[in-house]
């Protein structure tokens, strides 16, 4: 089911209206999970860090073994050709995708070198207002590390787990989780990665291997220091969250969403995270 509308698919060399199907009942990705995707945004008739989101796409792949086939280039074209079917006003998610189609040693490996499925599907998705916010909480749940998981690629196996998350932090009354990982140091949200401020220091958990630092967080982090904030990236403990005057999540989706509770802290839409958000703006317009 779409979380969107509009759908348009681009599959096998062209443009197809709707959410066409793609996939077959004995594919690889099907019914053993080789598939992976990534997500970036159009809004403001702006498509920032898309260059990067379609490299990732290719990482993502290639750690699950599936063989990329389209460059990172040729994608970005491919989009900017679908983004016409769209008003100029449009917000739109733009999710590349991959998948194993052939099986190889024991069926369960992709084969080397065998068909990879890809597809591009554009969503019509509203984006979020200034005046959007989330709250959070703590799950029983814990980022999975590189020994158990394929942690470092966008891969679908990966979000059952973070579904459960979401759905523990619905049953207590809150839209995320803030999540630990393997040894309980925080890692991220169930959706995002996190972010502090504390004394107008800003601080963010650093990459460990259980979470993909991701492109929206590098582009605020070096905007942040640009515009001459002090921002640390460390291993930081719940208690952090609990003792800081500011805190909000950035991902591809929405860029920036302020945090108004973490349990039974409150906090207050602060200056950095605004100042954050108009940096970003600032940043995409100036890029075109």
């Amino acid at each position: 089911m779409a979380t969107g509308k509009n759908i348009q698919t681009f599959f096998e060399g062209r443009w197809h209206e709707g959410d066409i199907h793609v996939m077959r009942a004995a594919d690889h990705g099907m019914w053993l999970g080789s598939n992976v995707f990534d997500g970036a945004r159009y809004a403001n008739g702006l498509t920032p860090d898309l260059d990067l989101h379609c490299a990732r796409v290719n990482a993502s792949a290639r750690a699950l073994m599936v063989t990329p086939t389209v460059t990172p280039e040729e994608m970005v074209e491919i989009v900017r050709e679908g983004l016409k079917r769209f008003a100029p006003d449009a917000a739109v998610y733009i999710r590349p995708m991959y998948w194993a189609i052939d099986g190889g040693h024991s069926a369960i490996v992709p084969k080397e070198d065998g068909e990879t499925g890809f597809a591009i599907s554009l969503e019509e998705i509203p984006f979020a207002g200034d005046d959007v916010t989330t709250t959070l909480t703590r799950t029983r749940f814990r980022r999975p590390v590189l020994e158990n998981a394929v942690v470092n690629a966008k891969a679908a196996c990966l979000y059952p787990n973070n579904a459960r998350m979401l759905a523990e932090a619905k049953a207590k009354g809150f839209r995320n989780a803030l999540v630990a990982d393997a040894v309980g140091n925080v890692a991220e949200t169930a959706t995002a990665n996190v972010f502090a401020v504390r004394d107008g220091v800003v601080m963010t958990p650093v990459p460990n291997g259980t979470f993909l630092a991701g492109i929206t967080r590098a582009r605020h982090i070096s905007n942040l220091r640009a515009d001459g904030y002090d921002v640390r990236e460390c291993v930081m403990s719940f208690e952090d969250f609990h003792e800081a005057d500011e805190v909000f999540v950035t991902g591809n989706m929405s860029k920036i969403t302020p945090v108004t509770a973490f349990d039974d802290t409150s906090y207050q839409i602060g200056p950095v995270t605004r100042r954050a958000r108009e940096l970003y703006w600032d940043w995409a317009h100036s890029t075109g």
